[in-house]
Parts: structure tokens; sequence; C-alpha cells
């Protein structure tokens, strides 16, 4: 018989708690492995972590799925995480911004991809691990908050449209971590232990730098105040990030005081990562955004201009702001206060409560240094 609900079994705690609860609460489940990264022969072997340890979770999502009694599929998405996440991901560091390959591989992997292999397989739903919730309200589908909102992944998530979220149960969406960890301990799961992921998945344990330079060749340059002042050089601009400290091992420069370093502009033509003292330069602040065209999980905005909180990365507090659209579909966000670090690249993600509106890449601010870039005055 074909299961009704396909559960993305990654071999974490979570998607193992989240088939768990699916099945005692009397659904026909079956789970699904996605391979989304596959290393070629030079890869192999390098850094300490290897890419995901993709098979060291094929294995513990086996497991689970004998001890939950369920059958488990295969599926090999590297090469459509390839075309549609990671050379996109490269793309954008070429070109000195700071993508979020995490946004993309939810909407042209596990919503897209997985959905489709899913339905192939006679399923009628799919389910993950994802902290996050889904409500039906009228005619329309919302993506919620999760209830552990230290946990909660909406902005992961908030590219996801109407029919994904019909097709989509998020199981944990109410629970807080402690709780699936406890879950999966008196069920006696595998996972129960297992130590969550972070970072990006392709990358794994290894040396971001190490990775990264076998797609963008290193290129060591100056660094330099936004004055122009040199104080020391870097390895490449495209490995940091607006806001890092970490990395840029400069020590004491005469004429300057003690206070950390961080990165504040990045100049790709020139070669020139440009830093300045103190975690509050001004140099980092920025009260407005312009976006890309923004994507609308009602599928279409909620009015022309509108009030509403915003996260400009993962684990923000949500700001208040106000947004206005333009012909383009793209986004003017004015925030009540300054924000700190917003990144080109990354994502600006729209909420009305606890309900996730959408959202859009970030495009420019008005920081300084951008705005000087562009010839605009300060």
């Amino acid at each position: 018989m074909t299961a009704r609900i396909i559960v993305g079994m990654s071999g974490g705690v979570d998607s193992s708690v989240a088939a768990l609860l699916l099945r005692d609460a009397g659904n026909d489940i079956a789970g699904l492995f996605m391979q989304n990264w596959a290393e070629d022969d030079t890869q192999q072997g390098t850094g300490t972590g290897g890419a995901c340890r993709a098979e060291d979770d094929r294995r513990d999502a086996v497991a689970v799925a004998g001890r939950l009694g369920i059958p488990i599929h295969f599926r090999d998405f590297s090469r459509e995480y390839w075309d549609g996440v990671f050379t996109h991901f490269i793309a954008e560091y070429a070109a000195g911004r700071t993508p979020n390959p995490d946004v993309l591989c939810n909407r042209e992997i596990k919503f897209k991809h997985f959905l489709d292999a899913a339905r192939e397989l006679g399923a009628q739903r799919i389910a993950t691990g994802h902290y996050a919730r889904v409500r039906r309200e009228g005619a329309h589908w919302q993506l919620l908050r999760a209830r552990d909102r230290g946990k909660d992944q909406s902005y992961f998530l908030h590219q996801l449209g109407q029919q994904q979220l019909a097709a989509t149960l998020f199981p944990l969406g109410d629970l807080p971590k402690s709780d699936v960890r406890a879950i999966a301990r008196d069920a006696g799961l595998p996972t129960a232990e297992k130590k969550d992921s972070t970072g990006i998945c392709f990358i794994g344990e290894r040396d971001f730098r190490a990775f990264l330079g076998q797609y963008l060749p290193a290129r060591e340059g100056e660094m330099r105040t936004p004055d122009g002042r040199r104080v020391g050089t870097h390895p490449g601009v495209f490995y940091f990030t607006l806001g890092q400290r970490e990395g840029l091992q400069i020590g004491g420069v005469r004429g300057f005081d003690a206070a950390p370093w961080y990165v504040v502009g990045k100049d790709v033509g020139d070669n020139v990562l440009i830093v300045a003292q103190g975690a509050d330069t001004p140099y980092l602040r920025s009260s407005r955004l312009c976006s890309e065209p923004a994507h609308w999980i009602a599928g279409a905005p909620p009015a022309q201009r509108f009030r509403c909180t915003a996260q400009t990365r993962y684990r923000q507090h949500e700001e208040p702001c106000d947004v206005t659209i333009d012909d383009n579909g793209q986004l003017d966000i004015h925030f009540d206060r300054p924000q700190r670090a917003v990144t080109p690249g990354q994502s600006v993600v729209l909420y009305a409560g606890e309900v996730c509106l959408g959202g859009a890449v970030i495009a420019r601010t008005d920081a300084p240094l951008e705005q000087h870039a562009r010839g605009v005055a300060a």
C-alpha cells in the first residue's frame, strides 16, 4: 500500500521525532532520505568532516525507520542541488555578497523536488522536522512561527507558497526542543543524543576558506580603514562578510587603540577589505534597505504600503518597519531604529505577529560605505 505521508528523514533527531509523532497518531507514513551533495574524488577526505556526513546520516535514517517499522525511500538530488542552490551560492560570493543557501535549499529541493518525489510515490502530503507551523485561514494557508521561538525556522521557509504549505506538515511546530529530545530518548531512537547539524550543509566541518577556495581562488589584498589607511592584509575578500570579527588577525596597529576590528565593507573590484574598530561602529549601521522582488506566501502583499516587523538574519529579534513596494515588486524598508550589519545577499523576512508574510533578498542599504560607493550623500 502507498503511504499517505512521506517524511523527509535527514538522520537527525528532529525528523526522527516528526516521523514518530505521525506514526503514533495513526498516520500511514514512509520516510525518504535525500542526498543533496555528492563529493568528487578531489574533495573526498578534505578537512575533517566531509560533506554533511551523508553516509552516517543515511545509516541513522535507516536505523530510525527500522525502529519505527516504516519503509524508507532514497533519492539523489545532488544534481538539482548543484544547479538550483550551489551555483547561485558561488556566484553570490564572487559578486561580494553573502548568500543564504538554506533558503534556496528549502525552496528548490525540500519543497520542490522532494514534494514531487513524494507525489510520484503516491503520497498526498509531506512532513519535515522544521520548527514552524501551518494554518489554514479562510481560503489561504499561512506559515506561522514555531512555539519555541528560539528554534523557529520560518525565516528559512519564507519562500514557500500556497501549494507547498497545503501539502506540508510540521509535527514539531508546537514543541520545545527539550521535549523533542525527551520524546526521542523515551522511544529509544538512535538519534536521541545526536548533535544538531550547524553551518552550511555541503561544507560540513571543513574549513570554510579551504572549501570556498576550490571554487573561488584566493587572492591576497589589503585591509584598509574607511578613510583609506592600510592596517593589514587579507587572504581574499570573498571569505568575509559584514560585521565579521573572526579571522581578521589584525594585531596592534600604530595610531589606533586596542579595540577589536570588524568588516564594514568589501571592494571586490580592487580586492580591498574595509575594516573599522568597535562593534557599534556607524559604518555597520543602516536604517533603510532595498530588496530584489519579493515573494509573498499568500500570493500577494497585504498592501502596497504597510507596517510590520522584519528580520534581516536568522534568530534576530523582529524589528518594526515601514514597507513600500515598487512597481517591480521590490521592497523599500525603513526601520524604526538603525540595524547592524544588514548584508546584501541575505534575506529580509516580514512578519505580522506570528504570521510570516514572505520576504526577499537584500540588494542594498543606506549604510555609509554603500552610499559612498553609489555616489549618494550619506
